[in-house]
């Protein structure tokens, strides 16, 4: 996948937020914003071009607060689908944050 085509989907407001991951983020106190500087900052960390229905991806920027994050989003060419986004932790990834334990 290509971050490259998920910022252009930012810019041009090609985006499918779900009820589900928009609740997920206010859970987390995660703002559209943060998701957002996260794709136009980051970088894909994980690659999941067999996901259904779309490929997707995970990727590591940082909210606007500068605290970490990760954004999981799919990707079918036209629009990025944002399905979730959360605060890594040091049980699940290295203190990277960006390598999973194995």
């Amino acid at each position: 996948m290509q971050l490259t085509n998920l910022r252009k989907c930012c810019k041009e407001g090609n985006i499918n937020w779900s009820a589900h991951g928009l609740s997920r983020l206010q859970e987390r106190g995660i703002s559209v914003r943060d998701v957002i500087l996260c794709i136009e900052h980051g970088e894909i960390i994980e690659d999941y071009p067999n996901d259904f229905p779309h490929p997707s991806c995970l990727i590591y920027g940082s909210t606007v607060d500068a605290q970490i994050i990760h954004t999981v989003a799919g990707y079918d060419g036209i629009y990025i689908y944002i399905i979730t986004a959360y605060f890594p932790s040091l049980d699940k990834f290295l203190p990277d944050l960006k390598t999973r334990r194995q």
